[in-house]
């Protein structure tokens, strides 16, 4: 059993607090809009993924390898309704 966890989120959401990895988010559903994924604590500093544009329809963005943060996994979601999931440790 790997150390993964789930964290279901509708808006800008702190994560997790500390060093971790992110390996990929399932977009449940949406209105059209983005996502952008920080090593920070609030969203404004340390960008791991910038602003990525949600295609139409639900779908699983999985990284080639996990992303590895320091500070701590915030996700903001702009200009968006969405419910996605993030997989994270």
């Amino acid at each position: 059993m790997n150390g993964y966890k789930y964290k279901n989120i509708s808006a800008d959401t702190l994560i997790k607090t500390g060093v971790g990895r992110v390996a990929g988010v399932i977009v449940n559903s949406h209105t059209s809009g983005k996502m952008k994924l920080t090593d920070s604590t609030d969203g404004t500093s340390g960008i791991l993924v910038n602003v990525y544009t949600f295609s139409t329809g639900s779908q699983i963005i999985k990284f080639p390898e996990p992303v590895i943060f320091i500070n701590g996994l915030y996700a903001s979601l702009e200009s968006t309704t969405a419910d996605i999931t993030v997989i994270y440790e």
